[in-house]
């Protein structure tokens, strides 16, 4: 345990440090982060996007149309990976990440090495004018960032409001979201059979898979094919592909269809 006199917390007191060790102790393949890239899908609503992107992705499967069929699945699968995020990265662009505190700019930086030197010359000379000065100093720049944050979350509402108008649910939800839970760390550990934390990435994998072959896998039929099934709706006709492509063009984006 150490205590920082000169680490700059807005406070009378001091800094105190402490180092704590942790039992929990996780493999090295639990550090490995998984792949964060997210492509920007918005772009999929303009036309020319939507458009230049299904040419250039017709264009890359033409050629695995030519495939035999004792080609090896696996490498299949990498090849139509690849050529999709290859053509995500041209067309759609990366996700852009979001900011910790967007409305913390140059000017704010300023305030904060400002209540920084005011604190240095008290540490230095503890009197009663430079106490004052300090003082001042913390409330002025306390002001400045309430007023930053007040303006930021101010025109953010103003950005949000024309999504309410317009039907726009899913950027409106998400943006209240931000308001309201803040930043919420993802922890990757799940349980296994025995009710022990798992932590590595493999072993979770795993874990999904067990949990989803026991939940889809039928049980009690050796064919699926020959089960009888019963229902009171009459017989109807395939809808044809054009009736398909209308009915899709009629869903909404981002809702997930069972």
């Amino acid at each position: 345990m150490r205590s920082f006199s000169g680490a700059d917390c807005d406070t009378d007191h001091y800094l105190v440090i402490t180092k704590v060790r942790e039992r929990l102790a996780l493999g090295k393949q639990a550090a490995q982060r998984f792949d964060k890239q997210r492509f920007n899908l918005r772009k999929l609503n303009e036309p020319e996007v939507r458009e230049q992107y299904q040419i250039e992705i017709t264009n890359r499967f033409a050629a695995l149309e030519n495939l035999k069929d004792d080609e090896d699945v696996n490498r299949t699968w990498e090849n139509i990976k690849e050529n999709i995020q290859i053509l995500a990265k041209q067309s759609l662009v990366l996700h852009e990440l979001k900011q910790n505190k967007p409305w913390f700019d140059e000017e704010c930086v300023g305030f904060l090495d400002q209540r920084k030197r005011a604190k240095m010359q008290w540490i230095q000379d503890p009197s009663q004018s430079n106490v004052d000065n300090m003082n001042n100093v913390r409330r002025e720049v306390s002001r400045h960032f309430r007023n930053k944050k007040k303006a930021y979350l101010r025109a953010k509402m103003e950005k949000l409001e024309p999504n309410s108008k317009i039907q726009n649910i899913r950027d409106l939800y998400r943006g209240i979201s931000d308001f309201k839970k803040g930043y919420q760390p993802r922890s990757n550990i799940v349980k296994d059979e025995k009710g022990d934390l798992v932590a590595d990435s493999h072993s979770i994998v795993a874990r999904w898979r067990n949990c989803f072959s026991q939940l889809f896998n039928l049980h009690g039929f050796k064919d699926a094919g020959q089960a009888e099934i019963h229902t009171t709706e009459p017989l109807v006709p395939a809808p044809s592909a054009s009736e398909v492509e209308l009915a899709i063009d009629k869903l909404k984006s981002h809702i997930a269809r069972c």
